[in-house]
């Protein structure tokens, strides 16, 4: 529920129920673009931002298979990730299953702190932090020009993607201003160099990303073969605050590097087949969609 208040006539404030969670579907930016290989292997800064809450590394350090089956959890992490936007109604119950999966009690971290991965805050931080990493990647790695409308209908559907992931309403931001303001008050103020984060970037060394076929001899020239590429883009694609917390060098030969990536991949995926730019999840997605929406066609053309 948010709170309005009738300022010409000075009644009591007036409690909105606010939106519930709707699924995606065709004509939204997260569903032309967050099932693309390349956006999904990019994506891995968030993963580190999220590390670097402490209350989310505690969580992260106490999981049974963050070290005995990095693989495994990946590839649940990561299927989960797209149920969300292609999910349709089993992104909902996803959001739901994630909410039952973080109930643990509490834990004590490195601080001293007892932490809760439910927590307003980090809860929120696990979602909202994939903003920024959406709009750093597609900078990078798409063709389309990141103007403010496309940034602001981002937004828009971070905060519907919020509200299917249950973060309360209060934590959402309501301007992309805003955002950025609790971005960087985050960035300054909460996140630390966890050791979780440090095991996160090392494990991309030495467990290479799935990377696309297509892809791997774009990525020869520029020495990113395996885990190289997945290492390079994710200290890359950081804010700076964040490398600086964590000790990390980025230099302008290896800004020039990333761009060159970029383009070059980005020039060459859309000359590709549908179903090799996309995941499998993402492309039978897309699939269904149009099959539902030729159907309806027919259904509506049919004779009376």
């Amino acid at each position: 529920m948010t709170t309005t208040e009738d300022q010409a006539t000075g009644r009591s404030p007036v409690r909105v129920r606010a939106p519930g969670p709707r699924p995606f579907g065709p004509g939204s930016i997260l569903w032309d673009e967050a099932g693309l290989h390349l956006p999904a292997i990019a994506g891995n800064s968030a993963f580190i931002l999220q590390a670097m809450h402490p209350a989310i590394g505690t969580a992260v350090d106490r999981l049974p298979g963050f070290r005995t089956d990095p693989v495994g959890r990946a590839v649940r992490g990561f299927t989960s990730v797209q149920t969300w936007v292609y999910g349709g109604q089993a992104a909902v119950e996803e959001g739901r299953r994630l909410r039952r999966m973080h109930r643990p009690p509490s834990a004590a971290g490195q601080d001293g702190r007892r932490h809760r991965a439910l927590s307003p805050s980090p809860w929120a931080w696990a979602h909202l932090s994939g903003y920024y990493t959406v709009l750093t990647v597609l900078r990078y790695f798409s063709r389309t020009p990141m103007t403010l409308e496309r940034e602001e209908q981002i937004f828009e559907e971070f905060r519907g993607l919020g509200r299917i992931l249950r973060v309360p309403e209060r934590m959402l931001p309501t301007t992309v201003a805003d955002y950025w303001v609790y971005f960087d008050a985050m960035l300054a103020g909460t996140l630390v160099p966890h050791p979780v984060a440090f095991e996160v970037l090392e494990r991309m060394d030495k467990v290479a990303p799935a990377v696309p076929v297509w892809l791997r001899p774009l990525l020869v020239p520029f020495g990113l073969t395996g885990g190289r590429f997945a290492r390079f883009v994710a200290v890359g694609t950081l804010p700076e605050g964040a490398r600086r917390k964590l000790g990390l060098t980025w230099t302008p030969a290896d800004e020039r590097k990333l761009q060159a990536v970029g383009t070059a991949t980005a020039r060459a995926a859309p000359l590709l087949p549908e179903r090799l730019r996309y995941t499998p999840v993402a492309y039978r997605a897309r699939q269904a969609a149009r099959a539902r929406e030729s159907l309806e066609e027919a259904l509506i053309r049919r004779p009376p």
